[in-house]
């Protein structure tokens, strides 16, 4: 299996900070490491618990809480929600659902992510 993981500006209403995040077209929902965005949003509550399995059979993750946090990628301002995923093993993931809203398509020839150039000019309007 190909991995892309990049460093990326992460941005909320605290503060910024820069996190390795792994591109993964295998995960649906995009999610990061508690840990890592303390200083920079304060987290929203789901209301109501979410449990979402893992890759070991009959083990599942409960989820309480989300972030919205703007992102850069190659210099391209883009933004969405991010579940906080206790323990998890990488400082954020961006997940299929994001890859597919902005339009991101992984290079893993070249161990690059390609931001569609419209996407900037949608943000423009």
């Amino acid at each position: 299996m190909s991995v892309i993981k990049l460093p990326l500006l992460f941005i909320g209403s605290k503060g910024e900070k820069n996190l390795y995040t792994l591109f993964d077209s295998g995960a649906n929902l995009s999610c990061i490491n508690p840990d890592f965005i303390k200083d920079v949003e304060n987290p929203i509550s789901l209301g109501r618990v979410r449990r979402i399995a893992t890759a070991s059979e009959g083990h599942y993750i409960e989820i309480k809480e989300r972030v919205i946090l703007d992102f850069y990628i190659h210099d391209i301002l883009l933004s969405d929600e991010f579940l906080l995923v206790p323990n998890l093993s990488e400082e954020a993931i961006i997940g299929a659902a994001t890859l597919q809203k902005w339009r991101i398509k992984l290079d893993f020839e070249h161990d690059t992510v390609i931001v569609d150039p419209k996407v900037a000019k949608l943000q423009l309007i």
